[in-house]
């Protein structure tokens, strides 16, 4: 069975540690979105309490499909509640530090699969068995890639390359499958008159693409300075994106090599196909279970002798790129994260439950509940249990 929409149930809750009190400069909330993007949903609550991003510290970023909820910290934030279009934001309390991943335990996932027959509620129940076993490939899934347009090229790329027109041409003009009407139009009008700034500029609407259009005005070729000044949420997700779709590729390469066709199933990505693991041989169990990969940046600095170097040196090779040359040069920030993230995950508290479909007369529906580690994909989880 070939999964085609996202799941009717789909719900995300942060497991942390976080108290909130009364002392400290930090203002805790709650957001809970539904629609939008966590940097939509930010971007919102900064036009409405007129806050600068540097206040403002948040756990991760959930993607438009999913109901979430989140927590954030705003550097002596107001102390009230927010309600706005498909945002709302829940004062909680004042904290000494601001809330970041790390205060992260993991997320709490309940999915629902609906208008399956029996035989595909068996090859679930078969898969997740098999998932128990061999674990879960803890790629980076399709929301971590939004930002790549129809052509999937990455704006990071282009940075790192130093084709700074074409990096700013794809954040603010490539489309997207989800435009919205607006968005569309300002595209169109920024296609039609690209490098015409003073005239694009007096077409365009109030906002950010504006903003740069009117930067360009002024310093007709700086693009790097115009990339410079994408606000700092995109210009993390255009990096984030571009690093991550190459930590995806360094695992399917390991995999591939290391536990070979007969022991893997294929995953259909966003991207691309990717392998996952179906059984481990012995001799293989204990390196896949303890196997750490870096973040490809040029801050990685690693020993001639670590056991993944050769793998991410052939992957960069296919990018026609070193791991030295991953960085924006010229630019201070932004950055490439640095960290290593494992390779393998097993969903905790894993449970599941068949029973019919009160949507879809006749069919049955699987109800999922489990938990992640921070930073891992529920959806991976689906598409690996939906897989053919």
């Amino acid at each position: 069975m070939k999964l085609k929409q996202q799941p009717q149930d789909f719900r995300v809750e942060e497991r942390t540690d976080v108290v909130a009190g009364e002392a400290g400069d930090f203002a805790l909330y709650r957001l809970d979105k539904t629609g939008w993007t966590t940097p939509d949903a930010l971007a919102a609550l900064r036009r409405r309490w007129q806050v600068d991003h540097r206040r403002l510290s948040y756990g991760g970023l959930k993607d438009r499909h999913a109901v979430t909820s989140q927590h954030l910290t705003i550097f002596r934030g107001p102390k009230r509640n927010l309600t706005h279009e498909r945002v709302t934001v829940t004062y909680l309390g004042q904290c000494v530090e601001p809330f970041t991943a790390q205060e992260i335990r993991a997320n709490r996932f309940t999915v629902t699969l609906r208008s399956l027959n029996a035989a595909g509620v068996s090859r679930a129940e078969a898969t997740l068995r098999e998932v128990a076993d061999a674990g879960l490939p803890n790629y980076f899934d399709d929301q971590r890639f939004g930002s790549v347009g129809e052509q999937q090229e990455f704006v990071a790329k282009e940075m790192v390359f130093g084709r700074f027109e074409r990096a700013l041409w794809l954040a603010l003009a490539a489309p997207y499958e989800h435009d919205r009407a607006d968005a569309k139009r300002e595209k169109a009008t920024l296609t039609e008159l690209w490098g015409k700034w003073p005239e694009c500029q007096a077409k365009l609407p109030k906002g950010h693409a504006r903003s740069l259009v009117s930067y360009l005005a002024a310093h007709p070729t700086d693009f790097k300075g115009a990339v410079a000044r994408l606000r700092p949420e995109l210009q993390g997700l255009y990096l984030s994106a571009y690093q991550s779709y190459l930590w995806n590729k360094m695992l399917a390469a390991w995999l591939t090599t290391t536990l070979g066709p007969a022991n893997l199933t294929s995953v259909e990505l966003k991207l691309g196909t990717v392998p996952a693991p179906v059984r481990l041989p012995d001799e293989n169990r204990a390196a896949w279970e303890s196997l750490m990969l870096p973040l490809p940046s040029a801050r990685v600095k690693p020993e001639p002798d670590a056991p993944w170097l050769p793998t991410v040196e052939e992957m960069l090779k296919g990018e026609g790129l070193t791991l030295a040359e991953l960085k924006v040069k010229g630019m201070q920030k932004p950055f490439f994260s640095k960290g290593d993230r494992p390779a393998c995950v097993r969903p905790e508290n894993l449970s599941h439950t068949a029973d019919a479909d009160e949507l879809n007369k006749g069919r049955r529906k699987l109800v999922l509940s489990f938990d992640l580690p921070r930073g891992s994909y529920a959806t991976m989880l689906v598409k690996r249990v939906t897989s053919p």
